[in-house]
């Protein structure tokens, strides 16, 4: 293996780190909003909303752009982008100009997420094994960072525009660093003329990455409410339940490789929906806080490669993997954004616990989905590309 591969694998490892912490920095910070606009939770919702839109819009407009540009040229720009647009949420003055900048970040978050997808794709058909996973791993570490930080900084004193201010400076040159790790993929120039039409197969993979997503989503967004409103847990003890999914996260995103390896991607996919389905089912008729923390623990590991694998074999469709990967990522991403609006319309129809049952549904739906993928070869391909075929872009 040359040492050239070897630094581009480094380079999306640590490309996805930032991603996270990014991410991370800005979701960890929401209730800092509402103490520096005054403005209520509701308020803040429209601000996530806007910045979910941008970024789901940006991902789908990739598939042109990446299929011209390649994932290094996008990441070239987009990820020093993203870093700025994280200080424009910081010195927001007003509610307005908080919804306009977090639509912005959305949207050069969103073109950061396809393109380090995609070359992790890249890479990961250079080397000719499996690393998607753990590039993903790479995400839950940043997004953990991120929640250290944010706690120390709140610690600290430091206000938002203070703590967004540093991570973004800090980001910026580090984003310019990595821009000079990235195997050049291939391009076909498609934005040119009339857009390739994608294998079926990539909306498959799509939907079972909307699937994991909208579960991700539910956890991220109604967890916390369920342990205290629910299980009557105290705040501080409601607050661990989405470090430990995250923490759960990044053990399987660890073994993911080396399990898809042994097992196959679409056989782990289904039993990955199975375990998801089966573990959010003791989260959901759990007695106690306690109880419900532990088994948040095991959801994280059980849905932690679902998306990693999808994206992974999205990417092997097609010649040039950053245009399947797009579709495929902006399908997800539309599960993040749908997963809790169901959950809240069903909770104010029934109960919270009736309501999380829809993460329970999703994980069967995700294994069934994954039956699908042996009428689709090009799901099952290996990954076999030669490194030389990929040559490193100065």
């Amino acid at each position: 293996m040359t040492r050239a591969l070897r630094t581009a694998r480094w380079g999306a490892i640590l490309t996805f780190v930032l991603g996270g912490l990014l991410c991370g920095t800005f979701t960890v910070r929401i209730p800092a909003l509402t103490d520096k606009l005054g403005i209520p939770e509701s308020s803040v919702g429209l601000a996530l909303l806007a910045w979910g839109l941008g970024a789901l819009l940006s991902m789908q407009s990739m598939r042109g752009i990446m299929a011209r540009a390649g994932s290094k040229g996008v990441l070239r720009v987009a990820a020093p982008l993203c870093a700025a647009t994280l200080l424009l949420v910081g010195l927001a003055p007003s509610f307005p100009l908080l919804v306009g900048a977090a639509l912005v970040f959305g949207m050069a978050f969103g073109a950061v997420d396809v393109a380090m997808n995609a070359q992790g794709s890249t890479v990961e058909r250079a080397y000719g094994r499996p690393l998607m996973s753990g590039m993903h791993a790479g995400w839950c570490v940043g997004a953990i960072s991120a929640g250290l930080i944010g706690t120390a900084a709140i610690a600290a004193g430091l206000s938002l525009t203070a703590h967004m201010a540093i991570v973004a400076v800090l980001s910026l040159p580090a984003s310019v660093v990595l821009s000079r790790t990235y195997l050049a993929d291939r391009v076909t120039g498609e934005a040119k003329g009339p857009r390739r039409k994608l294998p079926g197969v990539v909306y498959l993979l799509g939907a079972i990455t909307f699937g994991a997503f909208m579960v991700e989503g539910v956890v991220a967004d109604w967890n916390g409410l369920f342990l205290r409103d629910t299980l009557m847990a105290p705040e501080s003890l409601a607050a661990l339940g989405y470090p430990i999914f995250e923490a759960g996260m990044l053990l399987g995103r660890l073994s993911g490789d080396r399990l898809r390896t042994r097992f196959g991607a679409p056989g782990l996919m289904g039993f990955s929906g199975l375990a998801t389905a089966a573990t959010f089912a003791v989260v959901v008729v759990a007695p106690s806080a306690i109880v419900a923390l532990s088994a948040m623990l095991f959801v994280g590991i059980a849905v932690a490669t679902i998306s990693p694998l999808a994206l992974s074999l999205a990417g092997t469709a097609t010649d040039t993997p950053g245009p399947a990967i797009a579709q495929a990522g902006a399908m997800g991403y539309a599960g993040l954004l749908l997963g809790p609006v169901v959950v809240g319309f069903l909770s104010g129809a029934t109960s919270l616990r009736v309501a999380m049952v829809t993460a329970v549904v999703l994980g069967v739906l995700i294994a069934v989905a994954t039956r699908f993928l042996s009428r689709a070869r090009t799901a099952h391909a290996e990954i076999t590309v030669e490194p030389e075929r990929l040559p490193v872009a100065a």
